[in-house]
Parts: C-alpha cells; structure tokens; sequence
C-alpha cells in the first residue's frame, strides 16, 4: 500500500510539474525549422507567420533554415529535438508525405512527429523559361518530341512534388527530359529564369510575380479548377494531360511526445495568425488559399496527413520513384 501511495504521489506530482511547464510555455524563444533554403515558398510562409506569432507567444520566433536531402535533414532536426514545444517544424506535402514513400527516413512520419496545424493550400503549376518556343503544353510535347534528352527540368528533392510532377509528364506524354536537383524553389527559379534548366514544377505561388513580369511562362496548373491569382492559365485538364492534381500544403509540426497544452499554444497562434486580416490578405494576394477553422485544429490536420499518405503512397511506389 506504502508503494502504491508512493506512485499516486509521484505520478501527481510529474503531472503538476508538466501543468507548470505549460502554464509558463514559452519562456525564452522558439526556432522554427524551414527544410528548404531560403526565399522559397515554405521559408517565404515561416517568415510571414513567425512575426505574427510572436506577438502572440510573447517570445522571439527564430527561423532556421536546415536544408538537404529534399528537406528530410530538417524534419529528422524536428522529429529528433526535445518534446517541449522549443522546436517546431514547418512542412509541406512534400516533407511530410512523399518523402516517406521515397527516402529510407530515419524517422517515422506519423509516429515520431506531432501535427500542429494546416496553414495554407496553394496549387502547383508548370512553367517553363521565357525563351522557350512553346506557349501551351501541346506544343510543349512536341517541342520535348524534337529535342528529346537535350531539355533539363528542376526538382526541388528527389521524390518531391516537383520530381513526380515531371515524372508523370513524361510517362503520360512519352517524352524524354533530365532533372536536375535543387535544395530549394528560390535557387530552381533563378536558373530557370537565367534559361539554365527549361521547365519547373513549383508551388505555384510564389513564381505568380515571376510569370506576370514575363520573366517565366506559365502552361498549366496542377488543379481541377482554375487558379483565381492566375485565371487565364489552363488547368493541367484543359491543357491536354487530366488528372496530375497536386494540392500544396503546408503546415506546422513538433515533436512526438509534446503535450496537448504546448500543442494548443502553438495552435492558438497560428490560427490567430491566419486570422489576421492584413496577414490573410497578404497570402491571398499571394495565391495562397487559407482552410477552414475546422481543418486548422491538430486532429483534422493529423487525419488530412494520414489520408494523402494513403493517397499518394501507393503512387510513388508504383512508378518505382527513389532517393539517388
């Protein structure tokens, strides 16, 4: 009896002391991981919302770019970092559900990482350089046809959106084309726009003001219906090649073992953010689209991210895609 009133009374005190830990949450500043460079979409959203939430917090928001391995060195720092809410990863379709299907992670996506909240949903777009001698994706494949093995596309990771969103044009399109690697979307973007690499497949976003100065050429978007930042672009259906739909979401993540109270902070935050006005119109403006409240909170994000790894598990492998 002695050793059970021992237990009770530890187990109280270990639960008093965790209730303090999160009643004084935060206490001194947060990094957050971005698992891609600098200037491309995700780090672009970090940037945005980490000043929102620290006023929120009451602590310095500090972002960290870890980039490599198409993002998967950066979510092994979140998944491997302490469970007190001092760590917390932003991640996207990419990181946090291909790469899964692709790399031989050192870490398990659902069991070693805790959602947080979904915070936007853009769709992704093909595009090509400025120079190139097609303006729709019909006379793209013919182009592609002609120079068959001579043209490059970027991919940002091995196995990213941007990877399987070339892999299937060329498999439905019976053409022929090399991918050249990048740790970013901000360091694709720039040689596609100096004409070094010939197509990209980004988050469509944050290359809108790269098409509407001209300096890029947009074929298609990756969506079923059209992208209200850019009404005149066929969808990826109407262009000739249905059914490559990609939505590109992003959201934030900690890691496992995290308590519900630092969880709901972190939440609560981010939701104030995005419910911002100045802030909402700001990513509207950049064709980023906002989810309902409903779909923000940690379990409807957890379960969106359990069924696009269903989704697209089985698609990835079936096209045999792999890390190299």
């Amino acid at each position: 009896m002695r050793l059970l009133a021992f237990v009770v009374a530890l187990v109280a005190v270990l639960g008093a002391i965790g209730g303090a830990q999160a009643q004084g949450y935060p206490s001194r500043p947060i990094t957050m991981i971005v698992p891609y460079s600098a200037g491309g979409p995700t780090d672009t959203l970090a940037r945005i919302l980490s000043e929102h939430m620290r006023t929120s917090l009451g602590q310095t928001v500090i972002v960290e770019n870890v980039t490599g391995a198409g993002g998967t060195i950066g979510v092994g720092r979140v998944a491997r970092a302490a469970p007190d809410g001092y760590t917390l990863g932003i991640g996207q379709v990419s990181t946090n559900v291909f790469n899964g299907a692709v790399y031989q992670l050192p870490y398990d996506l659902l069991k070693d990482l805790e959602p947080v909240a979904l915070l936007t949903i853009a769709p992704m777009w093909l595009i090509g350089k400025s120079a190139l001698p097609a303006d729709n994706v019909k006379d793209l494949v013919g182009w592609l046809k002609a120079n068959a093995d001579k043209a490059t596309m970027g991919a940002v990771g091995w196995g990213s959106a941007s990877h399987l969103c070339g892999v299937y044009f060329q498999t439905n399109t019976d053409t022929r084309f090399a991918f050249v690697p990048y740790r970013g979307a901000a360091p694709a973007n720039q040689d596609l726009i100096a004409g070094q690499i010939d197509l990209l497949c980004p988050e469509a976003s944050n290359s809108l003001p790269l098409m509407k100065s001209g300096k890029v050429k947009a074929f298609a978007v990756l969506s079923k219906t059209r992208w209200a930042a850019a009404p005149d672009v066929p969808t990826i259906d109407e262009a000739g090649l249905p059914g490559l739909h990609i939505p590109f979401w992003h959201g934030f993540f900690v890691p496992a073992g995290t308590s519900r109270e630092i969880i709901g902070k972190l939440n609560s935050a981010a939701v104030a953010a995005l419910s911002d006005p100045a802030l909402r119109q700001r990513l509207v403006d950049m064709g980023q689209e906002i989810p309902p409240r409903d779909r923000q909170t940690p379990e409807a994000f957890g379960a969106f991210q359990k069924a696009e790894i269903e989704k697209w598990w089985p698609v990835i492998r079936a096209a045999n895609v792999k890390a190299e």
